[in-house]
C-alpha cells in the first residue's frame, strides 16, 4: 500500500498538495491549492515553487467512456489568469498542463506520476477562471488518420 492510498483510506499527519503547471509558449505557470507557497522538487530533478492561490481541482474519471478530462477553476481577482490566457488566444498557441501530486512529508518527488494534458477548453468571468483539460480525444479524431487528396494523390480523380 503506498502513502497515497494510506492516505486516502484514512488521513494521517500528512497534507496532500495538489499543484499544476500551466505552459503556454515560453511562460509557465506554477499553481497550487491553499495559501502557503510549496516549494519541491520535480519528477526530473529540477527544484520548482508553486505559488499558493485560490484553485480547484477535478481530476478525470476512472471509466472507459472516452473522455479523460481535468476540469479546474482558478481565482482570477487580479487578472493575471485571463490576461494570460487572452495573449495565449491572440497568438494562437496551445498550452499543455502537467498535474503533480505530493505529500508534505515528501516533497522530493511527485507521490503519484505525475498528468500531462492540453487544455481544451475554458470560460472566465471577472471572479475566477474554469478550465477543461484532457488527452487526446478518441472519439473525435478522424479515421483513417492520413487523409487522401487530389494534390498528393492525382490518380485519386480518375476513381
Amino acid at each position: 500500500m503506498t502513502i497515497l492510498e494510506r492516505l486516502y483510506a484514512s488521513s494521517g499527519s500528512e497534507v496532500i498538495h495538489d499543484t499544476v503547471q500551466i505552459s503556454a509558449g515560453e511562460s509557465s505557470y506554477w499553481l497550487t491549492r491553499g495559501w502557503d507557497d510549496v516549494s519541491v522538487t520535480l519528477e526530473n530533478g529540477e527544484k520548482a515553487t508553486f505559488e499558493g492561490c485560490a484553485v480547484d481541482i477535478a481530476l478525470p474519471a476512472r471509466n472507459a467512456d472516452g473522455t479523460q478530462d481535468l476540469k479546474f477553476a482558478i481565482s482570477n481577482i487580479d487578472g493575471v489568469v485571463s490576461s494570460a490566457i487572452d495573449s495565449i488566444l491572440d497568438e494562437l498557441k496551445s498550452a499543455k498542463l502537467t498535474f503533480r501530486r505530493y505529500i508534505s512529508t515528501d516533497l522530493s518527488a511527485p507521490a503519484a506520476a505525475p498528468y500531462t494534458l492540453e487544455i481544451k477548453s475554458g470560460t472566465w468571468t471577472a471572479t475566477s477562471v474554469q478550465l477543461t483539460a484532457g488527452y487526446m480525444n478518441v472519439l473525435k479524431t478522424a479515421w483513417p488518420r492520413f487523409r487522401y487528396n487530389l494534390a498528393e494523390h492525382p490518380g485519386l480523380r480518375y476513381m
